[in-house]
């Protein structure tokens, strides 16, 4: 049983993640800012931790997270406004690594996305600018420590049904499936697969110091991530 702590637990990704984590035995805690949506953590089974990442320090963060074994960061500030996405996507983010480290929490799963980092190509004058230098940074901080850290990229994501298959860029999407290659790959991604993406990761140590870019596709989750 390992004990999970996910910062942005009201998110959709995170509801999801926290009801597949418990309902295999895990303990899961789910950070959120607003103690009226501790009722949809307990639907999941997690226990609800109130506590606003954004404005603690990296100290306050440590004294969250001990005690856990896993950190899984599923926050964001939402777009809109630069200055708090930088706030949250970057400064908090990277906090809450130093704090990680500080707490003796030795894994750190970090939701990003699909062609995040330095190269990102987005234009400075794109709403999406500010998300995608926040995401480079905090990302590029992660890859710098001595945590088991991994890094997940989905691509655009959507509501629909998991199919539980994904295709992982770089690999051999052919494996396991009986194909010669990824016949329903597309630059999309389904919520549950993301979900279902991070649960394998927690479970799998292999997966440590790598970035994991992927989108719905062909191949069974475990089989792909191997």
């Amino acid at each position: 049983m390992a004990r999970v702590i996910i910062i942005g637990g009201h998110g959709k990704i995170a509801l999801r993640l926290a009801r597949l984590l418990t309902a295999r035995g895990d303990a899961v805690s789910s950070v959120i800012r607003n103690q009226a949506q501790s009722d949809d953590i307990i639907a999941t089974g997690a226990t609800p931790v109130v506590a606003d990442v954004e404005h603690l320090d990296t100290e306050s963060i440590a004294e969250v997270l001990t005690g856990h074994d896993v950190v899984v960061w599923s926050a964001g500030a939402g777009g809109g406004n630069p200055e708090r996405t930088f706030a949250v996507d970057r400064d908090a983010a990277i906090r809450s690594i130093d704090a990680a480290a500080a707490a003796g929490v030795p894994r750190y799963v970090m939701v990003s996305y699909y062609g995040a980092g330095p190269d990102h190509g987005v234009p400075e004058d794109n709403s999406f600018y500010a998300y995608a230098e926040a995401k480079a940074a905090a990302d590029a901080h992660l890859t710098s420590t001595d945590l088991a850290w991994t890094i997940l990229g989905p691509s655009r994501l959507t509501d629909d049904p998991g199919s539980g298959r994904i295709e992982v860029e770089g690999s051999d999407t052919s494996a396991g499936s009986g194909t010669s290659g990824s016949t329903t790959s597309k630059s999309e991604v389904s919520r549950d697969n993301v979900a279902a993406v991070a649960a394998a990761v927690i479970a799998d140590p292999a997966t440590a110091k790598r970035v994991i870019e992927f989108n719905d596709g062909d191949v069974p989750i475990e089989t792909a991530l191997a």
